[in-house]
C-alpha cells in the first residue's frame, strides 16, 4: 500500500481512521496511468469511477449552447474529480473529464465506493466532508463570476490556486475563469 501513501495522508487529514479501516478502504482503490489528452469520461456517458490524482491533472469540463469550451473544474494532486453529479445519480454526465499533464491515478468504482459506505462506517463521513467542500467550492466560483470582473477573478485565481495559472495553458485558464483568451492576455501583460 505504500503506492497509496498520497491517498492514505489526504483521507487522515479529512477524517480520523483506524489503520485497519484506511487499509480496507485503500484496497478497493486501483492505479492507472494516462496520458496527456485522455478522455476518461465522455459526455453522455455515466460516470462509474471516482479519480484521485497521484501525480498530473485532470480537468472537468463541458460545450455550452455555443460550441465554446467551458472548463468548471481542475484536479492537481491530492485532489479527487469526478462528474459529481452522474456518479451520484447515475444519469448521463453532462461534463467530460480530460487528462491535461500525463498522469498517475488511483481510482474506485461507484459500486465499491457505496459499498464502502457500508462496510467502513468513517467512509461516510469522508464523503459527507468531500461533498461539503465540492458544495462550497462551486458556489464560490459562481458567485465570482458574477461579482468580479475578469483581472479580479484572475487575481483571485492566481491567490487561491497559482497551480492553475502556472501548470495550464492560457487557454484552459481563460475557459476556467470565464473569459476569452484575449482578455486574460491583456490581464496578464498589466500585471
Amino acid at each position: 500500500m505504500t503506492n497509496y501513501i498520497e491517498l492514505a495522508n489526504f483521507i487522515q487529514k479529512n477524517i480520523h481512521i483506524e489503520d485497519d479501516d484506511l487499509k480496507t478502504v485503500l484496497s478497493y482503490f486501483k492505479s492507472i496511468k494516462k496520458s496527456k489528452n485522455e478522455i476518461l469520461l465522455s459526455h453522455g456517458k455515466h460516470s462509474q469511477v471516482s479519480y484521485f490524482v497521484k501525480k498530473g491533472c485532470l480537468r472537468l469540463f463541458y460545450i455550452d449552447e455555443e460550441g465554446k469550451d467551458v472548463t468548471r473544474y481542475i484536479a492537481f494532486e491530492n485532489q479527487f474529480a469526478t462528474e459529481l453529479v452522474s456518479f451520484i445519480t447515475n444519469e448521463p454526465a453532462q461534463e467530460s473529464i480530460q487528462v491535461i499533464e500525463n498522469s498517475e491515478l488511483l481510482y474506485i468504482t461507484h459500486e465499491d465506493f457505496r459499498h464502502l459506505i457500508t462496510l467502513v462506517p468513517k467512509w461516510k463521513d469522508f464523503y459527507s466532508i468531500y461533498l461539503e467542500k465540492a458544495y462550497v467550492n462551486n458556489a464560490k466560483r459562481l458567485i465570482s463570476f458574477t461579482t468580479l470582473d475578469a483581472s479580479e477573478r484572475y487575481k483571485q485565481l492566481f491567490k487561491i490556486n497559482p497551480n492553475i495559472v502556472k501548470r495550464l495553458p492560457n487557454k484552459i485558464v481563460a475557459s476556467y475563469i470565464n473569459i476569452s483568451q484575449e482578455t486574460l492576455s491583456r490581464i496578464k501583460s498589466k500585471i
